[in-house]
Order: structure tokens, then sequence, then C-alpha cells
């Protein structure tokens, strides 16, 4: 029985790999000296990466290629999208290897039946393109640093820092998920005033806490309304589970005072840039 269970778990163990594996190190853009192509990868959420490669001639951008990567509930799957060819059609590959080397496959595809990433070190990565035999072609390409990616011919916004950009996370549009929280009357009706002036002096140190951590952005109570809404948080996190977990810390949440609706915000990345200012404009606290 025991050398029957060790390959069934070590199959399941390798399912599960090969479904929570994702090549999220491909987000950014990327060079390739050999055939003077880039290619640029934007992460769109957690299971899915958008991206397209282009050329530059005579100061104009030439896309020739659309690619997408995203993470359903079975596969993974990259799909290809050349210009001028196929008819238009997109053409999908399914992962099939993960580790250092990404290798997606359509083998009912005429050319390429194989696409395969490899990363050779966070900057630099290996293409191979092929029939999955002998017939193909590999290139090495290399990820753009800063100074470069600040000469990107995508880059519109005259105002453009890169070092802000990356110090708060942005995305090429200036924005990023967050969790919007709204705060209400919650299914707790005790009326032993000292226990809940208690949990609301524990909520609005707690909100002290989530600021430092840089977890909560923006807090502030809502006016009478018939909705029994009381308040609204703007966390910087992207996970719900993990907001929720973070909002049990709240005693007046754990006590059921209040109770939050969660919901997926996608917003400007420097939000979090106002808490300096409005750490210095209050006189009074709560």
């Amino acid at each position: 029985m025991k050398s029957l269970l060790f390959p069934i778990v070590l199959l399941l163990c390798n399912y599960v790999f090969a479904q929570n594996s994702f090549p999220s190190f491909l987000e950014g853009t990327w060079f390739a000296e050999k055939n003077n192509t880039y290619e640029r990868w934007d992460k769109f959420n957690e299971q899915q990466l958008k991206g397209f490669s282009y050329k530059m001639k005579n100061s104009k951008l030439l896309i020739d290629e659309y690619v997408d990567i995203t993470k359903g509930e079975k596969n993974i799957i990259y799909t290809a999208t050349v210009k001028n060819q196929n008819q238009g059609k997109s053409i999908p590959f399914t992962l099939t290897q993960t580790g250092n080397s990404y290798a997606f496959e359509n083998p009912t595809h005429d050319f390429p039946k194989k696409i395969v990433y490899t990363l050779v070190n966070p900057n630099e990565i290996l293409v191979d393109v092929s029939d999955g035999k002998e017939k193909g072609f590999r290139y090495t390409m290399k990820k753009q640093t800063e100074n470069q990616i600040t000469k990107d011919p995508l880059i519109t916004n005259p105002n453009y820092d890169a070092a802000l950009a990356k110090k708060v996370a942005a995305d090429d549009y200036g924005m990023k998920n967050y969790i919007w929280v709204i705060l209400k009357t919650g299914t707790n009706t005790i009326s032993d005033k000292a226990f809940v002036d208690s949990c609301f002096a524990g909520h609005m140190s707690n909100m002290n806490t989530m600021v430092k951590a840089g977890k909560l952005i923006v807090a502030g109570p809502m006016g009478k309304n018939d909705k029994t809404y009381r308040g609204i948080f703007i966390l910087n996190i992207k996970d719900i589970d993990e907001a929720r977990k973070l909002l049990q810390t709240d005693p007046a949440v754990n006590a059921k005072l209040l109770d939050a609706e969660l919901y997926n915000w996608y917003g400007s990345a420097a939000l979090s840039e106002y808490l300096d200012a409005a750490d210095k404009v209050w006189k009074k606290g709560f």
C-alpha cells in the first residue's frame, strides 16, 4: 500500500505545483538584441499577464504580435495573436512544464508547436520557439533597466517618475489593485456602553496600527444614510481573504459591532503619497 500511495502523492504534488505556478517574472519590458525586438508584459491581475512584441523603425513603434498568459481553473494558457498570420486568429498553447523553464505547447499547430521561456537570471530570459523537435530558433532577451524604461517609446507622460512609480507599485497606467471596505452597523446589538466604548477605542487604535503597517490608505466616517453604512476603508492589499484576516484585528469588527463588505477596487497607485500631508493638517485626535 505504501508503494502505491507514494506515486499518487507525488502526482498530486506535481499537479498542485503546476496549477499554482505562474510565470510572473515576465512582467516588464525585455529586449532581444539579436532580432532588435522588444517584448512587453503587464500584470493585469494575479491570474493574467498581457503583452505584445514590437520593433522600432524610424522612431515608430511597430507591433507584430499580441500575447496573453491566463491562469484558468485547470490550465495556464499562453495565447499568441500574430499580425497577418492565421487569418487573425489567436493560437493557444498550454503550459506543460514549470520551474526555471516554462514550456507552452500546441501539438496541433503547424509552427510553432512549442514555446519555452527559461529564466536565466532575474534580468535575462532565453526564448525557444520550435516544432518540439529540431526545427526552430532561440534568442536571449534582457530586462530593461529603469533608465532604459524611462526612454521607452510607450511612455507618453512627460511627468513620469520611474522611481516614484516603482515605490508605489504602479502599473503602466499609474494604477494598482486595492480592497475597498464598507463598514456598516453590525449584527451585535449589545447595550453594554463600557464594552461598546472599549471596542470602538480599539477600532481607532487599530486603524493607526494599519496605517503604520502601510495597509490602510484611506479611512473615514459616512453621513447618516438608510443603508446603515458607517464608514469606508481603502486597504493597500490585493487579496480579499488577506483583507478579511486583517479586519479581524479590529475589535469592533471582531465583536460584530461593525460588519464589513469587501470589494476589489482599482485606483491610483499614488494614494498613499497623501498620508504624509494628512499627518500635518489635523489639530485634535479622535
